[in-house]
């Protein structure tokens, strides 16, 4: 049964001026996820992980209330698909729940969508 649905669009050219701080990179993505933040793609890679987390807070219900967004990491498994690795808050509101996000973006946007599903008991 589905507990919740969030998705974002993200601007690049907004995006591409808030890195311009590493206070950015550093307030709202983990250590582990800003290591994939390299190669080409970089600020649309950024984007759509911002754009995730963004989509994490609506498909939990709670907006950016109760939880870090560095405590919601957007990180690869092996073949390259994206999952969350929650900690803190964020992981706490998400206890019970299976979480699906899928990334895209283009030159001029970056989206996110996430599913909440609950899980099994």
């Amino acid at each position: 049964m589905i507990a919740g649905i969030g998705i974002d669009l993200v601007e690049i050219a907004a995006i591409e001026k808030s890195i311009s701080s590493q206070r950015f990179l550093t307030r709202f993505f983990g250590t582990s996820e800003q290591k994939l933040f390299t190669g080409a793609h970089r600020i649309e890679r950024i984007a759509a992980h911002f754009a995730a987390k963004e989509a994490f807070a609506k498909a939990m219900g709670t907006g950016f209330r109760d939880f870090a967004l560095s405590e919601v990491e957007v990180l690869r498994d092996e073949r390259g698909a994206p999952y969350f690795k929650l900690s803190g808050n964020a992981k706490a509101l998400a206890q019970g729940k299976k979480l699906f996000v899928s990334l895209t973006h283009t030159k001029q946007s970056a989206q996110a969508i996430v599913v909440a599903e609950f899980a099994e008991e």
